[in-house]
């Protein structure tokens, strides 16, 4: 399976594009492009349009590509694939892979594992009011609306 243009749509919405490396957050790390971390990711760093855009397709990759090994065989319906791939991007495959949430999608329990959204909306023990709607969105886009 490959990402819908409309989880594209979704994450590119919530990572808004910026090409100077920020925090987004004071717990969080350095962020460029869409929502782009890692090691190579310093404060103070400028991309262009053109390496946001190739991150991005970059990063979409590795993480809808580690979610489709993370799921298996598992019947997945284009809404629930990219509802966890946004999920990835956002947590990373790490945090999926030992998640209550794929473990009752990979047991067929949607809608528990639909709940489990909800959980994920806190930073250093704090609820942030954007992962609140992000995950409310990712739970819709998994359920088959939004």
């Amino acid at each position: 399976m490959q990402p819908s243009q409309k989880i594209i749509d979704f994450i590119k919405g919530y990572e808004a594009l910026r090409l100077k490396a920020y925090m987004p957050t004071p717990n969080d790390v350095p962020t460029i492009g869409y929502g782009s971390t890692g090691p190579d990711i310093k404060l103070g760093m400028t991309w262009t349009q053109k390496q946001a855009d190739d991150r991005f397709a970059a990063d979409l990759a590795k993480f809808s590509a580690g979610v489709s090994k993370l799921l298996g065989a598992a019947p997945t319906t284009q809404g629930q694939f990219d509802a966890l791939t946004s999920f990835a991007y956002n947590c990373g495959l790490e945090a999926l892979k030992t998640s209550t949430l794929l473990r009752m999608h990979k047991d067929g329990e949607y809608e528990n594992a639909r709940l489990q959204f909800g959980r994920w909306s806190k930073q250093a023990g704090k609820t942030l009011n954007g992962l609140v709607k992000r995950r409310a969105g990712e739970a819709a886009i998994y359920r088959g609306q939004g």
